[in-house]
């Protein structure tokens, strides 16, 4: 069961922007070595899997993946 709760762990105030490292961040997140490529892999690679065991694996961490 997931529970979505709309809040951040901590406060965040930003003082000054930064482009490139705004650039960076969004490239871990959805770029082509990101969380959400690795994630995506491991849901549909589980598919092809022979066991029940094994299909269980990937979906678990296909779904870690996907929290930040």
């Amino acid at each position: 069961m997931w529970v979505y709760e709309k809040k951040l762990q901590f406060p965040v105030r930003v003082k000054n922007t930064n482009p490139k490292l705004a650039s960076y961040i969004l490239s871990q997140y959805g770029g082509p070595d990101g969380e959400l490529a690795a994630s995506l892999r491991y849901l549909s690679q589980r598919y092809s899997m022979p066991d029940e065991m094994s299909k269980g694996v990937l979906t678990d961490i296909g779904t870690e993946e996907l929290v930040p």
